[in-house]
């Protein structure tokens, strides 16, 4: 079940602060009980709704970067990931690895694309491929 959003969490404490039990806030919100049980201890402990700071890895490549892999692979729809990251430098100068430009890249909905190398084929080829079959 996604999060609540903070304007929903307020909403929520506000029907609680009318006088509504938990069960009929719960009800008009559509979420479980434990959340709206939860969301006003927090608020007693903490005085705030807000959620609280979650440890993670800090993120490699800022927003702004992440806009620029898309948009250069957009007009260069050949660039292939490998050069994406030699191209791109990220926080504090680094490089970036390839595996992040494919996970950049699919948030996007789109993929790297290497361009064809190997022989053209002309009209020519089609002909002796049909009369060949």
């Amino acid at each position: 079940m996604p999060r609540l959003s903070e304007v929903d969490r307020h909403r929520a404490l506000g029907l609680l602060q009318e006088g509504l039990p938990i069960s009929e806030v719960y009800l008009r919100m559509n979420v479980n009980r434990t959340t709206i049980f939860r969301l006003r201890q927090r608020l007693h402990e903490t005085d705030t709704v807000s959620d609280r700071p979650r440890s993670a890895r800090p993120r490699c490549t800022t927003q702004r970067q992440d806009r620029n892999l898309v948009r250069n692979n957009m007009n260069n729809r050949f660039l292939s990931v490998s050069a994406s990251s030699r191209q791109t430098r990220g926080r504090n100068n680094q490089l970036i690895s390839a595996n992040t430009v494919k996970r950049r890249l699919s948030t996007s909905d789109l993929r790297a694309h290497r361009p064809y190398i190997g022989p053209i084929l002309t009209q020519r080829h089609q002909l002796q491929r049909t009369l060949w079959a």
